[in-house]
């Protein structure tokens, strides 16, 4: 069956439009700054929405791949940081440098992009 409506991502761009096009100009103060918050809350949500199932795939992968063998994120990730926790995998290891700048990117993909820019600096 058709949509009868637009996906939440283009619902969500509509909010953060209409709240920084039209209504942060009428507002000073606490509102205003109220309304920047939620202006960066509702990106947030956007950007999850759009990228969050690639994004998990994908660490996912990373992790397998920096593990050795498959499972799901949380037991991957626990065991990655067990393994670290237990000097098995040295912090000075160029793969596990390479998993975290990446997974760090990936984060701030969603929740700050404007971060992901500046990492170089």
């Amino acid at each position: 069956m058709p949509r009868s409506m637009p996906d939440a991502s283009t619902l969500l761009a509509s909010v953060i439009n209409y709240l920084n096009d039209e209504l942060m100009g009428t507002l000073t103060g606490y509102h205003r700054f109220q309304t920047r918050v939620a202006i960066n809350i509702i990106g947030a949500v956007r950007r999850e929405l759009e990228l969050y199932d690639h994004q998990a795939l994908a660490e996912r992968s990373r992790l397998a791949s920096i593990l050795g063998h498959d499972g799901d994120v949380d037991s991957l990730s626990a065991e990655l940081s067990q393994q670290i926790r237990d000097g098995v995998i040295a912090l000075d290891n160029a793969d596990l440098r390479a998993f975290l700048r990446q997974s760090l990117e990936t984060a701030l993909a969603i929740n700050n992009p404007r971060w992901i820019g500046n990492a170089s600096r």
